[in-house]
């Protein structure tokens, strides 16, 4: 049983889905005060700010034996908000924003964004990676995550596909079939 239900971390629904040319407003990197992720996206979605900040479900075992599942975010102090200077202006004065890095490179992203929501969405075990790691690149060619290319990695017997957010140089990854990948 969750402790609280999941939430949308993203808004609206075809935020990503719209192609990166056709897009007149900026992106922000929001950087939230402490544990205040949650909080931020409750706030904008009233005021129809364009938002995402992924969330992953993690599940822990309380003291007294019971598994426990919550929803984390992925990066933690993170949320991506599409906007105009307006936009902008009533995110940061929501009082859950520490600064406001602007992005330059949209197109790159949205791109980054869409493989990262791609991997939440597939339901495998996402782990955040915060530091780049040293791999080859590769291509899922089979299953849910079809077609998503990130560094593939071996640790302990596992390989997994770590798609990373160049603009924060953090990622995600997840544990992945040998057979279903294809080296490029």
């Amino acid at each position: 049983m969750p402790i609280l239900a999941q939430e949308p971390d993203i808004f609206p629904d075809s935020l990503l889905d719209q192609p990166a040319a056709s897009l007149d407003d900026s992106w922000f990197a929001m950087y939230t005060l402490a544990r205040q992720e949650k909080e931020l996206m409750r706030k904008l979605r009233p005021m129809q700010i364009a938002h995402y900040g992924p969330m992953i479900q993690q599940r822990k075992r309380s003291p007294q034996g019971r598994i426990r599942t919550s929803y984390v975010p992925l990066f933690t102090g993170y949320v991506f908000v599409r906007g105009d200077e307006v936009a902008r202006h009533n995110a940061v004065s929501t009082g859950c924003i520490s600064r406001c890095l602007p992005v330059t490179e949209h197109e790159e992203l949205i791109d980054d964004l869409r493989r990262i929501r791609q991997l939440v969405l597939t339901g495998a075990e996402v782990q955040p990676e915060p530091k780049p790691l040293v791999g080859r690149m590769a291509m899922v060619k089979n299953g849910a995550m079809k077609g998503l290319k990130g560094t593939i990695t071996k640790t302990l017997s596992q390989h997994r596909l770590t798609v990373f957010v160049n603009f924060m140089q953090q990622g995600a990854s997840v544990i992945v079939d040998e057979a279903d990948v294809e080296l490029l």
